[in-house]
């Protein structure tokens, strides 16, 4: 099979690699807050289990850095009713929740919707970067937004993960820091950031480690792309 070169560019902390691209690469790490297409007053947040030790639960809000929480305490809204096993409960705003280890963030709270969301706002953070969760094929993953990344990309461990067949995928030859490699360029069934959900989304498999996926352009550009100061919008075409 004819293996052929695709451009992305991207940057991951200390690790960085090119693919065909000649320009320097520009990274946005961003913050994002959620607006869906309801009345103002609407609200939801993305929480979701990332792990248990004995009746704690370490909860992962908005895409932020995860926190424990017992029972009866709370955090930005979010209060930890119980935890047992390897689900917990929670309530936001009177709605209450069952979370499992491992399984995608859900939206809880009276704005909380399943994928028909139409806006997402992002808010650079003070220190330009914010890592948010997302779904891939319905399954949980931590983002990395990069506007100078043509594609999806995630590494191969990710991939598997993940459960994509990523060999089946159209071979390519992608140039990173350590040299040439080949790599697998797939189709993605769906890709969800908080409340909004696209589909058949372009990536691309690396065969390195990424601490990351990185979210670029086959996402992005579904959207309309407004930014101003510290704050992007996307609003879905």
């Amino acid at each position: 099979m004819l293996k052929r070169s695709i451009p992305l560019a991207t940057r991951v902390g200390d690790v960085a690699s090119t693919i065909t691209g000649k320009q320097p690469v520009r990274t946005w790490m961003i913050t994002f807050a959620l607006i869906g297409c309801s009345t103002a007053s609407a609200w939801a947040q993305q929480v979701a289990l990332s792990g248990l030790s004995g009746s704690r639960a370490l909860l992962v809000i908005d895409g932020a850095a995860p926190r424990f929480l017992s029972p009866g305490q709370s955090h930005q809204g979010v209060k930890l009713l119980s935890a047992q096993g390897d689900t917990a409960t929670v309530e936001v705003a009177g709605q209450r929740q069952t979370l499992r280890v491992g399984d995608a963030p859900v939206s809880v709270g009276s704005g909380a919707r399943s994928g028909g969301g139409q806006r997402i706002v992002l808010t650079a953070d003070g220190r330009g970067h914010f890592l948010p969760m997302g779904q891939i094929n319905g399954r949980s993953v931590q983002f990395m937004v990069d506007t100078g990344a043509t594609v999806i990309a995630l590494g191969e461990d990710e991939a598997r993960r993940l459960k994509l067949n990523f060999k089946d995928g159209r071979p390519v030859r992608i140039n990173t820091a350590n040299g040439t490699v080949s790599a697998y360029q797939i189709q993605l069934g769906s890709v969800r950031v908080g409340d909004v959900q696209v589909y058949d989304v372009a990536a691309v498999v690396a065969p390195q480690s990424m601490p990351y996926v990185l979210l670029g352009n086959s996402f992005l550009t579904r959207f309309q792309m407004q930014r101003q100061n510290d704050q992007m919008t996307l609003e879905k075409r």
